[in-house]
């Protein structure tokens, strides 16, 4: 008899159309076959491909029989097959190695990477190489799962015009195909896949060789795709007089011309090229299509056949013409945002208003991880909290993100952002309570990481803390915590610390030393004064596996070559890629609250089979869903193919098959995309654009979902727009300020809030972390050196005062301590300053010159009669020129933008007129004393032009403008001591400052956008 026959005769196969809620179907159907006798079920074996499909099996007994006592039969899912699932016997299966630690494993082959010298470019360190021994070892997984014999095609893989690197590629295989099959047999172990294809084999030559016996049935369900080693298992089943193989969602109306030439990408080759491997024709397979008692469809009947049409290979378009051809989208809407986090916030809108109908499911479908947790935050809103059992990466888990951290601030020498980062972790305590831990972490960043960085180290940050000045508001900044004496929080820093800081960072160090060290420095900055560290840093689902994989590492990693401390995060990001744990992101915080129980949130293997009331498919878009193909990093297309290797699109198949799939497994299903994914446009998937194309062919389409304008309005308050107004704070007169310098009184007269917000709330911006030199630390160079130059020589200008200049100009950059880049960039500009100074002082003293210089002098100007009191002008003067005549020239060095002389003239930039004014009313010391002849601005820059001169005025013009900044001084004054004198954000536009340190307090973006959208 033919493989076609025989299965038909001995064992059956039987298919359950997508409208059929699938493993509600296989549950009444055990039932029936067993008699509905309680006991008699628990008779037999079902073969489910996942264990989440075991799960939903038996969910599904448990909602078919209602709640009644039941013996379950023995539901095993195939890709956790072990010895104790099936009791293996024969074929040796029970002396079969035990499968490599996978952490062992992976140690290995980067050893072995690292080895292969150039092969793969320069690689370092075992940060670098152990990603390609990950990928490295995919790849012997999946010709293992293929059951190719790389030893055998590896050699031929690479023949004819391939490049020349493919060549040192296939000779560094060649090498790990020798010596690693001789180093898993030294070691008495298997490769994982390696072990789990014999035991899938063993099993199918166990059940051909010795059935069980008659009346024990043994089902095989839900399968849609099968490696060589599922084949067997699935042969071996349908050969037994009881074995049954049920399939979802086999096509059974596409032709068979069509279904011969089914191409890798569509979604039922896999079940096609697994019922050919079988001998199985689709004429010979039952359709269970008839619901169970009291079932409900998954889906309209036709949508199936939609799909399936609308997803016809190129080679078949034509039957789109085909006057049968099903046109009615019945339940699908598509939802189209504008990026992730629209996208996100709509879907959890369409699960929140399906479950505000009692006893409905809804569920969320997408292997786009970072929108499931867009989502679980978006529905946490409402406080809901989703089933999410796809989990979440182990490297994004907040003890992983703590592990890295603190490597980096190690490796950083304790810069302030990564030091902070560190010590403000929730997981950070220091031996105290971690609210005191984070007010000691407060205190430290505003008496020492504030401002110009430390030098590197814990020593670097005592020496800022020696120069930081008191703290007089930070007590009550932290209240109710208390931060602990800083010296004694730095000492706590260091021992916490220590085990990583004594690690030499330079020097090649065993990669378990620095493990252990990363360990001890976790552990002892996450004791609290309670709680050991290590009880908090490897508690619960999420610190018990980062745990076991630290232990792991500890335990194989001393295989590996001596690396750098600098090589620990890399290390820790490779060897954790790709793994997940049932991490519970949503209700961090929450202690207490229970996850919802209609509400989820599945991967794609974890959605297999599932049903509910609706599903949202999310991130329909190429490169998510499907997803990019990739041949890996050891072989090309045409390589793999000749290896035997399956192609990449086999995964587009399979990511196929679960869109129709899902899209069939709800009466109501949402196809949702995102028009922009990380601030780049996307390319709506394949399936999507096919289905519109076939619907808009028959003058149909997909209708939108109406969560986006749920989402328009959620947000939105009841009633027209209200503009913001800005604010008018008016403290009373005896709070506002009596005493102003001159460069405040451009800040009053441009922005008052600032002088409120400054000196009568008294608050200060915080200087930037890791500040690093600007303008203004220009500047203050530009006017020491000048003010040491002109100290020095007051009154003479010496033959070589060019040179001396410039040689005083080196030595106070040299004084500030500036970092090597900024130093050097800056040298050349301050050269040329120097040069033209010298120049324009040469030139100066050749018609004459100033008797005398005098340079940052303070002086006060004192204003009676005013209505809230005397008011004090205070100012200092970068340079006051005194001659023979008793006549002053007054100069104002500016190192960034040059004032205009329109802005002086109409008193908007004043301060050099405030100055004069204070200089005729005696307001500076002896010997300044004169008239004001002269006001002049130096612009150096040090540029292509070192230098521009602004004179403002002169004679006349220059009295009357004096006389009049110091009539209007006293006009802005009293307006201030009017108590209903608002002090106003910005009040005039076109005259905004040059510095808005308190914009942000006053909201001037918000209330600025509202004037401009009202035609203010």
């Amino acid at each position: 008899m033919t493989d076609a026959t025989t299965a038909c005769v001995l064992g059956r196969a039987a298919v359950v159309p997508p409208h059929v809620p699938f493993v509600d179907q296989i549950a009444a159907r055990w039932l029936e076959q067993a008699g509905h006798d309680a006991q008699a079920c628990g008779n037999g074996v079902i073969l489910l491909p996942s264990r989440r499909a075991a799960r939903a099996l038996t969910e599904a007994f448990v909602r078919q029989v209602d709640g009644r006592p039941i013996l379950l039969p023995r539901i095993a899912p195939i890709a956790a097959l072990d010895e104790a699932s099936l009791a293996l016997s024969g074929c040796n299966a029970l002396e079969l190695p035990p499968a490599v630690d996978p952490v062992r494993r992976l140690a290995t082959l980067t050893l072995l990477v690292m080895q292969a010298g150039k092969a793969f470019g320069d690689v370092q360190g075992v940060d670098q190489a152990w990603p390609l021994a990950r990928a490295l070892a995919d790849l012997m997984d999946e010709a293992e799962w293929a059951e190719c014999d790389l030893c055998e095609r590896l050699p031929h893989a690479a023949d004819g015009d391939f490049a020349q690197h493919w060549h040192q590629t296939l000779k560094f295989l060649s090498i790990v195909t020798s010596v690693w099959p001789a180093w898993l047999a030294e070691q008495g172990v298997m490769n994982p896949v390696a072990r789990q294809t014999a035991l899938l084999h063993a099993q199918a030559a166990r059940w051909m060789e010795t059935p069980p016996p008659s009346g024990y049935p043994i089902w095989a369900a839900g399968f849609s795709d099968a490696v060589p080693s599922t084949i067997a298992m699935l042969r071996a089943v349908l050969s037994l007089p009881d074995g049954m193989l049920v399939l979802p969602g086999v096509d059974m109306d596409c032709d068979d011309d069509v279904w011969q030439r089914l191409p890798p990408d569509h979604p039922q080759a896999g079940t096609a090229h697994m019922l050919a491997r079988l001998g199985i024709e689709r004429a010979c397979m039952e359709q269970w299509d008839t619901l169970s008692d009291g079932g409900v469809a998954s889906s309209p009947v036709s949508r199936a056949s939609l799909l399936a049409r609308a997803l016809l290979p190129a080679h078949a378009l034509d039957r789109w013409r085909a006057p049968d051809a099903p046109v009615v989208a019945e339940g699908l809407s598509v939802l189209r945002s504008a990026d992730q986090q629209e996208e996100a916030a709509a879907i959890a809108m369409v699960l929140r208003q399906v479950i505000e109908q009692p006893g409905r499911r809804a569920a969320l479908v997408t292997p786009d991880r970072a929108l499931a947790g867009r989502v679980a935050t978006e529905l946490v809103r409402w406080g809901v909290i989703a089933d999410d059992s796809a989990g979440e990466s182990l490297l994004t888990v907040p003890q992983t993100a703590f592990l890295r951290l603190i490597v980096q601030a190690v490796d950083g020498g304790l810069s302030p952002v990564a030091l902070l980062s560190v010590i403000k972790h929730p997981l950070a305590a220091c031996g105290l309570s971690p609210g005191n831990c984070r007010a000691s972490a407060r205190q430290l960043e505003r008496l020492v990481l504030r401002g110009p960085a430390p030098p590197p180290g814990i020593a670097g940050l005592r020496s800022a803390l020696a120069r930081a000045a008191d703290d007089p508001h930070g007590a009550l900044a932290d209240a109710p915590d208390a931060p602990e004496e800083i010296n004694a929080f730095l000492d706590r820093l260091e021992t916490a610390f220590g085990p990583l800081l004594a690690l030499p960072g330079s020097t090649m160090v065993p990669v378990s030393i620095l493990l252990s060290a990363l360990v001890e420095t976790a552990q002892a900055l996450a004791t609290t004064d309670m709680m050991d560290g290590a009880e908090r840093l490897w508690a619960g689902e999420e610190g018990n596996a980062l745990g076991q994989h630290m232990s792991a590492m500890l335990a194989w990693c001393d295989v590996l070559p001596d690396a750098r401390a600098g090589a620990l995060d890399g290390l820790l990001a490779s060897s954790l890629a790709g793994m997940t744990v049932q991490g519970r992101r949503a209700v961090r915080g929450r202690e207490g609250t229970a996850v919802h129980p209609r509400v989820f949130i599945w991967g794609l293997l974890e959605a297999r089979l599932q049903t509910a009331d609706t599903i949202v498919l999310g991130g329909l878009v190429e490169t998510v869903w499907p997803p990019a193909t990739d041949p890996g990093p050891w072989m090309s297309r045409p390589m793999r193919t000749r290896v035997g290797l399956p192609s990449p699109e086999w995964a587009i198949g399979q990511a196929a098959h679960d869109f129709v799939s899902c899209a069939c497994a709800a009466p109501h299903v949402v196809l949702s995309l995102a028009a922009r994914r990380q601030g780049a446009p996307t390319v709506p998937a394949r399936w999507l654009v096919r289905l519109d194309a076939y619907l808009a062919g028959h003058g149909h389409g997909l209708p939108g979902h109406p969560a986006l304008r749920w989402l328009d309005s959620l947000d939105r308050p009841q009633g027209a727009a209200v503009p913001v107004a800005p604010p008018q704070p008016r403290p009373a007169v005896g709070l506002r300020p009596r005493s102003l310098s001159v460069t405040e009184i451009e800040t009053w007269m441009r922005d008052p809030y600032a002088i409120y917000a400054r000196r009568i709330l008294r608050l200060r911006p915080l200087a930037d972390l890791e500040e690093l030199a600007d303008a203004a630390d220009y500047g203050q160079i530009v006017h020491a050196a000048l003010d040491r130059w002109f100290r020095a020589h007051p009154a003479d200008w010496p033959h070589d005062g060019a040179a001396r200049l410039r040689d005083v100009f080196a030595d106070v950059l040299r004084e500030a301590d500036l970092r090597p880049a900024l130093a050097a960039w800056w040298a050349p500009r301050l050269e040329r300053i120097a040069a033209w100074c010298a120049q324009a002082e040469e030139t100066r003293r050749a018609t004459g010159g100033p008797r005398t210089v005098l340079t940052e002098l303070g002086g006060t100007m004192r204003l009676e009669d005013l209505p809230g009191g005397p008011f004090t002008l205070r100012g200092r003067a970068d340079r006051i020129d005194l001659h023979g005549d008793a006549s002053l020239s007054l100069f104002d060095y500016k190192t960034g933008t040059l004032p205009t002389r329109r802005s002086v003239m109409e008193g908007w930039q004043s301060q050099l007129v405030l100055e004069a004014a204070m200089i005729e009313c005696g307001g500076f010391p002896p010997p300044v004393a004169g008239t004001v002849a002269e006001l002049v601005y130096w612009r150096l820059t040090g540029g292509h032009v070192p230098a521009q001169v602004l004179d403002v005025a002169r004679g006349e013009e220059l009295a009357d403008l004096i006389a009049g900044c110091r009539a209007g001084l006293r006009a802005l004054v009293e307006a201030y001591d009017n108590p209903d004198q608002p002090y106003l954000s910005h009040p005039f536009p076109g005259e905004e400052p040059r510095f808005a340190d308190y914009a942000h307090l006053a909201r001037v973006a918000e209330w600025s956008a509202a004037r401009e959208e009202n035609g203010g």
